[in-house]
């Protein structure tokens, strides 16, 4: 079983996408340079995002293995279907955003196309 943040680090509105916790249940964690973050690792990253860019509102879910890119929702705003932002995590503030994509849908297309080219 794959272990998510708690309830309390979480906006009472925000729930993980079906599809983000359908790929957890089925244990594809990996696609090509992205991993999706669980049980402690996801902790740390929630917990380092947090104290280097207190201004964003930051629900970690992926990492990308080639560099210090991860995966994120951003929880700033009640939605739905958060938008995600891809930050360059230990960049300086103001320099840690690299990519804004619609949904975890549109991530999810992305990181597979990547995944096809990993290898």
């Amino acid at each position: 079983m794959f272990e998510l943040l708690q309830n309390e680090f979480l906006p009472d509105w925000f729930e993980y996408p079906a599809e983000l916790l359908e790929l957890l249940t089925n244990d594809e964690v990996d696609f090509g340079p992205w991993q999706l973050l669980q049980g402690k690792w996801l902790n740390i990253r929630h917990e380092g995002l947090k104290q280097r860019y207190p201004n964003l509102h930051l629900i970690p879910f992926a990492r990308r293995l080639d560099s210090d890119d991860v995966a994120c929702f951003d929880v700033s705003q009640k939605s739905s279907s958060p938008r995600i932002k891809i930050i360059h995590d230990f960049a300086s503030v103001g320099w840690e955003e690299r990519e804004e994509l619609d949904d975890f849908k549109v991530w999810l297309v992305e990181a597979k196309e990547e995944a096809a080219d990993w290898d």
